[in-house]
């Protein structure tokens, strides 16, 4: 039979996942390893990093350019940052110009390369693996882990997956001394995220969040709600979770979108996976709400008296000019019962506070989201309590290193994720190279 055709290839380190976080663990596990090391990065997927590809609308957003601990949730943040100072913002530009990458900061502080190319960016991740010694393995997707030997680990290739596997490499079994799990998470499905990582992660040992859900998703409103009939306005606002008694939870502002199946666009992706969680939370009766500023840079005060001197300007030609998008204006004033063209002065105090609330704090009725399809980035997954910060060892398992979006911290759009993929991947990718050593010294 094909799995027993030859025996199990040994290697010294092997990354499961060969994606953004795997191919910088094995980038920098191929770097400090003894000479002669053998690194395998696993991978099943169809296109090799392709979540890189799509990332950014095919730009890829390498990082931001100012990244801390506040803009990450799942584990503490304190213990993300202890990751995160380990391989910052300046040290991944150094290290994509030193791969020929030269990296923009635009605007919104996000960082892409100067091409505005994402195959770039992959480009130079497969081109440092390639020259730092280290073979990507590919399509070769892994079934089990598990420690049945001594000293290491015995990994075995899932001959039931449908993609031929890579035909320079025909073994079914590894033997690894070193495991680095950095098998991503479930969003994006069609990119090769489909949770296989936890299931490897249970059966080595840990216990991932009983949650795991979809983060940095879109969010769907009721079919027919006025702002489905909005699909494709754009605007800054801000979306805000407020708990069953009001008191506001977590705001962001940004660029937002309305579409033909609710609200998306980066404050929208931001909020949901709080909104997500917090409705998970809840107890019955008491469910979040979500409400949304149209117009963030005035506040109510200054609106109010915006309408109060209208006095024969219309209502419609009013709310452009604050400025809010046409058909947008329209929409609230139909919502809010009140005739376009009227003249403003004949606002009474009821209906002005009235407009002022649509405005500044519409409902929205969230029915759901897009789901892992649809979403960036995966919330839950292991909890850094059971890793060692300074190394990404488990803390159940010597040996085996977890990097990536298999860990339990999620980021905000702007290319924090990426960020937390090559400081976590750096880590552990030094570490269990270094482990070699501390091992053979001992």
């Amino acid at each position: 039979m094909l799995h027993d055709a030859r025996p199990p290839f040994a290697a010294d380190i092997a990354v499961i996942g060969a994606g953004a976080a795997g191919l910088f663990a094995a980038i920098w596990a191929a770097r400090t390893a003894p000479r002669g090391s053998r690194v395998l990065a696993l991978d099943g997927a169809r296109t090799l990093g392709a979540k890189v590809l799509v990332a950014g609308g095919g730009r890829c957003n390498v990082t931001h350019h100012e990244v801390d601990e506040r803009q990450y949730a799942g584990s503490s943040r304190n213990a993300i940052r202890k990751v995160l100072r380990r391989f910052d913002v300046p040290q991944t530009v150094a290290f994509f110009r030193e791969m020929g990458v030269e990296l923009k900061r635009e605007e919104s502080g996000k960082l892409f390369p100067v091409s505005d190319s994402a195959r770039d960016v992959l480009g130079a991740l497969t081109g440092a693996t390639a020259r730092a010694g280290a073979r990507v393995v590919h399509p070769w997707r892994v079934g089990a882990a598990s420690t049945d030997i001594a000293d290491g680990f015995v990994i075995t290739r899932d001959v039931s997956w449908p993609h031929a596997p890579d035909a320079s490499f025909n073994h079914v079994r590894i033997h690894a001394r070193r495991v680095i799990l950095a098998a991503g998470g479930m969003a994006l499905p069609k990119t090769g995220s489909d949770g296989a990582g936890y299931s490897l992660a249970r059966a080595l040992g840990h216990e991932p969040t009983e949650r795991i859900f979809p983060a940095l998703v879109p969010l769907t409103l009721p079919a027919g709600h006025w702002i489905t009939g909005l699909s494709g306005i754009t605007l800054p606002a801000t979306v805000e979770l407020r708990s069953n008694t009001g008191k506001r939870l977590e705001s962001f502002t940004n660029s937002t979108l309305c579409t033909h199946f609710g609200v998306s666009g980066p404050g929208v992706l931001d909020i949901s996976r709080y909104y997500t969680a917090a409705k998970m939370e809840s107890p019955e009766g008491g469910l979040p709400g979500l409400f949304i500023d149209w117009l963030p840079s005035m506040s109510e005060e200054a609106l109010d008296g915006t309408l109060r001197m209208g006095g024969s300007l219309s209502l419609q030609r009013t709310l452009q000019n604050l400025p809010l998008p046409e058909r947008l204006a329209r929409a609230i004033l139909e919502q809010c019962g009140q005739e376009p063209g009227a003249p403003c002065g004949r606002l009474s105090r009821e209906a002005r506070r009235a407009l002022i609330q649509a405005i500044k704090s519409t409902p929205l009725p969230v029915t759901g989201d897009r789901g892992f399809t649809h979403a960036e980035v995966t919330a839950g997954g292991v909890p850094l309590a059971q890793i060692r910060l300074e190394t990404m060892e488990s803390r159940v398992r010597p040996g085996l290193y977890l990097c990536g979006e298999v860990c339990d911290v999620d980021g905000r759009v702007g290319g924090f994720n990426f960020q937390w993929a090559w400081a976590s991947g750096y880590v552990a990718g030094c570490a269990s190279a270094r482990s070699l050593t501390d091992h053979a010294g001992g």
